[in-house]
């Protein structure tokens, strides 16, 4: 056989002339089409590839191969010049435009911010039979690549594309979509056309097909979006989870900022806050139309909407950008679902690591306060137990030292956990603008239900606050000529309680006062605890470690124990708390007091962490002995740069929970 002269494959027609050599073949590259134009657009090409418009869906894909298909041609993408061809001159996706829509029209690559797109011109605009299958063909790429990336899976999701308009000089047309239909296998058959009434104009060649549910509210989008010419919605799980970012599944909103992608949304630069609205669910998309439209009206810098437990609805100026921008989207959805479970907040301004320009620093180097005590060396041994902030030795012991602004961990580090209540486990929001309000609103309705026992009782307390106070204090003034009389104690006390509180004073008195007035709201259903969303499972960690977790508040403990009894969305939580303190214990901005703590504990001061908001409280605790730790929470009051530097910084409270190996 090897004596048998090689045979060659020709994929030209055999010349007639046998003395003339045949043409040298050419590869497609050298026959590339001219660039597109209104004026020289032709679908010949496409004709070459014989397809039947009577079988919607029939085609290559199903085993029909063009008869003009020569080895050429189905050689093209695997041979080096095929490629070449492939990746030098052809772009992968459909296109009804001249040119490539690139995101950032009239702006520099330099620009922080990119808002819309720049995109050629139709040059289909004189062809509507070929924009038409040429945009429809579009719709079924895009959904069968939303499928492989997961935003489409069980016939979910959608997209829909509109062109022409007032800038063409021509009507909206509007392609959707259907409903029910597997989006891998979708063809530009299956595609419903309508104008911006919401009537079909031509419908799909594929029989039985029903229009997509989400119809209405792609035409929310363009009504109030003029600039909108795509919009997709996927059911993608990043976004989803992104939703219940919020375990009460009451946020409006949901808040990223200092990533880079956030330039990718449109609008945003790395350092904004972008604010994505988030809308709740319906049992059908047409209910979701006065939802989103508030929504899209509200936040009009924002190209996107999410559903609760649902998907998104993103849309750009071009489909290109709402590619892009849905693409960016998720990216950050995914970012922020893995820095919750960080215990890092997607939404907070990081407070170290990020570049800042400002000038008082510049050419000036940071001077050391005081002199930092030797490092304390973390003893850690052999336990495997899962963690929010784990820390094992793996020859890293460098890495294991614990410094003045390592954060400590539960259980490795102590046993014992002390928290302040106000911008540690609860919004300060929640005792100014609720608590404090329904003493008010409600003081002399309260008073005038006390016998004259109890009001003589809290009038004697409140009275002593007063006596710890300055002649020339403003409460103190404003208290001076009240009658003294047995007649006008109920007067006499509510004018105390208002002049304590103008002046938003923690003394034990007016404490106690108040928490018995919360005791009637809490019980009543008129209150109900606030907690942040990490506190409960915080509580399950240390109740699995076994470590004791105590309250110390300017609050009464009578207050405390209401709030965490009567939780908005968790209940009775005081179970899992082991000690309460308030200022019966002394000043929260006394050392003392912590050291008082402490021996209550039965523990020594720097076998405890000490965990809140207040700088004057974090200090005086670290003065104690104790490893105090600063609470970031949105809303708290800014700190000074001398506790960013000098104290660990959390921004929930998993970041305290570490594995089981602890300190012996």
């Amino acid at each position: 056989m090897s004596g048998l002269p090689k045979k060659s494959v020709s994929i030209t027609e055999p010349s007639e002339d046998k003395d003339i050599p045949p043409p040298r073949r050419k590869f497609l590259h050298q026959n590339s089409l001219p660039n597109f134009t209104p004026d020289n657009y032709s679908s010949d090409e496409d004709d070459k590839f014989e397809h039947t418009d009577d079988t919607p869906g029939g085609g290559w894909t199903n085993g029909q191969i063009p008869p003009l298909f020569t080895p050429a041609v189905t050689l093209h993408p695997y041979t080096r010049s095929g490629r070449l061809a492939l990746y030098g001159h052809h772009r992968r996706w459909i296109n009804f435009q001249s040119s490539w829509s690139r995101i950032g029209a009239g702006s520099s690559a330099l620009d922080a911010v990119h808002g819309e797109s720049s995109r050629g011109e139709s040059v289909m605009e004189k062809c509507p039979v070929e924009e038409g299958k040429t945009v429809k063909a579009l719709v079924a790429q895009l959904c069968e690549r939303f499928y492989y990336q997961g935003w489409a899976t069980g016939t979910g999701g959608g997209v829909s594309i509109r062109v022409g308009g007032p800038s063409e000089g021509r009507p909206y047309r509007v392609f959707v979509a259907p409903s029910g239909v597997q989006k891998e296998d979708m063809v530009g058959d299956d595609v419903f056309e309508m104008n911006m009434d919401q009537e079909v104009v031509e419908a799909p060649k594929t029989p039985n097909l029903k229009i997509s549910a989400c119809t209405p509210l792609w035409f929310v989008v363009y009504k109030h979006v003029k600039s909108a010419m795509c919009v997709i919605h996927t059911h993608s799980m990043n976004a989803q989870l992104a939703t219940m970012l919020d375990p009460t599944e009451e946020a409006t909103v949901l808040k990223v900022t200092h990533l880079e992608m956030l330039k990718g949304v449109g609008h945003h630069a790395f350092d904004d806050i972008l604010e994505v609205p988030i809308i709740d669910n319906r049992p059908t998309e047409d209910q979701l139309a006065n939802q989103l439209e508030e929504a899209i009206l509200k936040y009009p810098k924002c190209n996107a909407v999410l559903v609760r437990r649902h998907g998104i609805y993103a849309w750009g100026d071009s489909w290109e950008q709402a590619k892009a921008q849905c693409e960016s989207f998720d990216y950050l959805f995914e970012t922020a679902v893995k820095l919750k479970s960080m215990g890092i907040d997607c939404g907070v301004k990081p407070m170290k690591g990020t570049y800042r320009e400002d000038a008082s620093l510049v050419g000036v180097k940071e001077k050391e306060t005081e002199d930092k005590p030797p490092a304390k060396k973390q003893k850690v041994g052999n336990g495997s137990l899962p963690a929010f902030n784990a820390a094992k030795a793996m020859k890293n012991d460098a890495d294991l030292q614990l410094t003045r602004t390592t954060i400590p961990l539960v259980p490795r580090d102590s046993k014992i956990l002390l928290l302040d209540i106000e911008g540690t486990t609860s919004s300060i929001s929640f005792v100014k603008d609720v608590l404090f309000p329904y003493v008010r609103n409600n003081l002399m309705d309260f008073i005038s239900n006390l016998s004259s026992e109890q009001v003589e009782t809290h009038l004697l307390a409140i009275k002593k606050d007063f006596t710890t106070l300055e002649s020339d204090h403003p409460s103190v003034l404003a208290c001076r000529g009240l009658d003294e009389t047995s007649d006008s104690a109920q007067q006499n006390l509510a004018a105390r309680v208002i002049a304590l509180m103008d002046h938003d004073l923690k003394k034990t008195g007016l404490k106690a006062f108040q928490s018995d007035m919360w005791d009637k709201g809490y019980k009543s259903g008129e209150l109900a605890g606030h907690i942040y969303s990490d506190f409960k499972p915080m509580l399950d960690w240390c109740k699995s470690n076994k470590v004791r977790v105590c309250i110390y508040s300017s609050g009464a403990v009578h207050a405390q124990k209401l709030l965490f009894g009567y939780t908005e969305h968790e209940g009775d939580l005081t179970g899992y708390l082991d000690a309460h303190f308030d200022t019966t214990s002394g000043n929260k901005h006394e050392s003392q007091s912590y050291v008082t703590i402490a021996t209550a504990l039965e523990a020594q001061p720097n076998q405890i962490i000490f965990v809140s908001d207040s700088e004057a409280e974090v200090k005086a605790a670290r003065e104690a002995g104790m490893m105090a730790v600063v609470s970031v929470r949105q809303g708290n009051a800014p700190l000074k740069e001398y506790v960013k530097r000098d104290f660990p910084l959390v921004r929930s409270l998993l970041q305290i929970c570490g594995d089981g190996d602890h300190i012996s």
